[in-house]
């Protein structure tokens, strides 16, 4: 009998393996949580995080068992196209994004300049994602991103994303009490992952943080970093069929999603 494949297997295993945390994770058995994040925060310690940062943001962290609810019931992109396009770019919404192009043009001309993103495509980001800031989430994001991680369906994703939630404190650019967002972690006026955030962040006002919560100009020149550093091609169409459309689904792999928020773009390319 040939061993080798088995054995390489086993090798592949134990490498990939080999830069995930090693944290217990119970399923469903919320008892578990304290004795979990007990281990976490000393992986945390571990990967270099401050003993400050570990108890400013995961003392007395708890399970919220309606994040895991939540998770389970994803359902708005079984919508179709046209249903989803309908609803999320109305009317109002058109016009309200029409003000902002022209309210925040100065600054959305300067960062087209730089990266190469149009304006009206970051403002349709922005726009579908918090309703130009009015939206941001309530839910606290340590808690929701502990939550998740402790969950076995996607346990070492969001144990990364809490790492990163840490790097963020850490660094200086928002107080743990400040992050609150959507359910799954996102955070900002368009929405970033903690991972993203410590990537693609930018300080675009100058003050020495990227601070995608309460500045506008962070917001929308981390965008346009983003969409950038994964292939945005200046002066391109972003429609299905073209290169951009295909970053488009870097920000958010849904079809539905992505052609809608090209379909906003366009709408608003067009507006007076």
């Amino acid at each position: 009998m040939r061993r080798e494949p088995l054995c390489a297997l086993f090798i592949l295993i134990i490498w990939v393996l080999s830069d995930v945390p090693a944290l217990t994770v119970v399923c469903g058995d919320t008892r578990g949580f304290p004795a979990w994040l007990d281990d976490f925060k000393e992986e945390a310690a571990a990967q270099g995080i401050s003993q400050s940062v570990i108890d400013s943001a995961l003392t007395g962290m708890t399970y919220d068992p309606n994040i895991i609810s939540r998770d389970r019931k994803q359902a708005v992109f079984q919508q179709s196209f046209e249903q989803f396009s309908t609803r999320m770019v109305s009317a109002d919404r058109l016009k309200k994004g029409a003000n902002m192009l022209k309210r925040y043009g100065s600054i959305l001309d300067k960062i087209e300049q730089k990266y190469g993103v149009a304006g009206s495509v970051i403002v349709a980001i922005w726009g579908l994602e918090t309703d130009f800031g009015t939206n941001l989430g309530k839910f606290p994001t340590f808690r929701s991103l502990g939550t998740l991680a402790y969950d076995c369906r996607r346990s070492v994703l969001f144990q990364a994303e809490l790492l990163d939630a840490l790097r963020i404190v850490e660094r200086g650019d928002l107080a743990p009490a400040d992050m609150l967002g959507a359910w799954a972690g996102e955070i900002g006026q368009t929405q970033f992952m903690p991972s993203s955030y410590v990537k693609y962040a930018v300080d675009y006002n100058g003050n020495g943080k990227h601070d995608l919560i309460k500045s506008v100009p962070d917001a929308l020149g981390s965008t346009a970093n983003y969409l950038k550093s994964y292939g945005w091609r200046r002066g391109e169409r972003w429609t299905k069929g073209f290169p951009n459309f295909d970053v488009l689904l870097k920000w958010n792999e849904s079809q539905v999603y992505s052609r809608t928020l090209a379909y906003f773009a366009e709408r608003l390319e067009s507006e007076p």
